[in-house]
């Protein structure tokens, strides 16, 4: 079996991994950190839970470490783009903890906090900058930042930075990076519209694949119940009795679900925090530090924690909604199993909802058990019809009915010849209106746009 200590990792780096407790590689680990010791464009796929951070930081210190400099006023040598301020911060403390023998400086930059701290971090310049996209765009319109000097530009969850959440402000941030570089992508799923998007940022890049893509981890035992949606609290509550769900992550689709999923297991005296992005940074980082240090059982979140939250013993995770996009579902169970460790996923079906299942299965490539239960609607029969929800803007679509329009009709003559008036705009609860929402996927949680065009 490979040892960090044949990878060709300098003794600093070796020393914090020690002292971290780590001695063995993961199969990601060991296949990727000869490549991006080489400065080799790398594309790494691997499920979660895998130790992807350290599979592109360990070898990213040694390699700042070999040739130190001084970083210039406001710049970065590393630029580390994340999706979501919790995962930012995690990849922070890793690159804090590995390289704390090596006398490297870090600094982190996200949305929803004051941002005078993080324009006086970047004065002298760094050598690690792990940022989100929208607030790494603000210190740039502000002069406080420059990307001129960067020699690694890294994109973790690189689908999703890659989607339409980021995409435009990544295409601003890659002209301001320079051309000769090195670019290193990370992720669990790499659809294949992303994968062929990703060409774009990267130059012949060694792919490093250790399991199928958007492959499930084996370690976590998954199943759905079928359930109306209106019971579907009822089913939550019954499922948290078990007291073997000893830390468990529910997942809604918006955050008005998890606030209003968190108030009704109050009610039924079930300790549970919400976390998403109408939070404050302080709501999010004490939610989150409670369900880390075992103070809160229960985490309720929207896609915000699918792919920031990096908390050991997870045991269970609970799709309250099956996502959208299915390639969430794998971030989201991913969760739980980590380290090594085994968990549970139970996802909650309603009937509008089994089109996700099915896409789902189709992506995973296995059909997820069913598990019975009081409160369980009876198992759909195959090749029964789909009746899919509406999605939002960018979501995969799902079959539909087609829904007739009346016909119509001529304007009314109202007295004296005059055509009557026209009737009143349709209002939003008419009808059900699809809407793009800024928050639902978190993809612009940080991206306030341009100072210039604020209001």
């Amino acid at each position: 079996m490979t040892q960090f200590t044949e990878l060709g990792l300098s003794a600093p780096v070796l020393k914090a991994l020690a002292a971290e407790g780590y001695t063995t590689p993961t199969p990601i680990q060991a296949q990727a950190i000869p490549h991006v010791l080489a400065g080799k464009d790398v594309v790494g796929l691997a499920q979660t839970g895998t130790g992807k951070t350290a599979a592109f930081a360990l070898p990213i210190i040694d390699r700042l470490a070999a040739n130190k400099k001084p970083p210039a006023a406001r710049a970065a040598r590393v630029l580390v783009l994340a999706p979501t301020r919790e995962l930012a911060a995690q990849i922070a403390e890793s690159f804090r903890a590995y390289g704390k023998f090596s006398a490297l400086t870090c600094a982190v930059v996200f949305g929803g906090v004051p941002i005078g701290r993080q324009i006086k971090a970047m004065e002298r310049g760094v050598d690690v900058l792990v940022a989100t996209p929208g607030r790494l765009l603000d210190l740039i319109e502000q002069k406080k930042c420059r990307l001129d000097m960067v020699e690694i530009l890294v994109l973790d969850e690189a689908d999703h930075m890659l989607d339409l959440g980021f995409i435009h402000a990544l295409k601003r941030i890659s002209q301001l990076v320079p051309a000769q570089r090195q670019t290193v992508f990370f992720s669990a799923t790499m659809p294949p519209p992303i994968a062929e998007l990703a060409k774009r940022f990267i130059t012949d890049p060694v792919q490093v694949a250790v399991t199928p893509i958007a492959s499930t981890a084996q370690r976590v035992e998954q199943a759905v119940i079928h359930v109306d949606q209106a019971r579907k609290q009822d089913l939550l509550e019954a499922i948290l009795r078990d007291p073997k769900i000893a830390r468990g992550l529910v997942f809604t689709r918006t955050k008005h679900g998890a606030d209003r999923v968190v108030k009704r297991l109050d009610a039924a005296g079930i300790d549970a925090q919400a976390i998403h992005g109408n939070k404050s940074q302080g709501q999010r980082e004490r939610a989150l530090e409670g369900f880390k240090k075992g103070r809160t059982r229960l985490l309720v979140a929207t896609e915000i924690a699918a792919r920031g939250i990096d908390v050991d013993d997870v045991t269970h995770v609970i799709n309250f909604d099956l996502p959208d996009v299915p390639e969430q579902y794998v971030h989201r169970i991913g969760r739980t199993a980590r380290a090594g460790a085994t968990g549970q996923a139970i996802s909650f079906c309603a009937p509008d909802e089994r089109a996700n299942l099915r896409d789902i299965e189709k992506l995973t490539k296995q059909a997820v058990p069913v598990l019975e239960h009081p409160l369980a609607l009876p198992t759909p029969q195959e090749g029964a019809p789909v009746t899919a929800r509406k999605r939002p803007n960018g979501a995969r679509q799902q079959p539909h009915r087609q829904q007739q329009r009346p016909q119509q009709q001529r304007p009314a003559q109202s007295r004296g010849g005059q055509p009557a008036r026209k009737p009143a705009p349709r209002r939003e609860g008419d009808a059900p209106v699809v809407r793009q929402s800024r928050e639902e996927s978190e993809m612009w949680s940080n991206y306030e746009g341009p100072r210039s065009r604020r209001r």
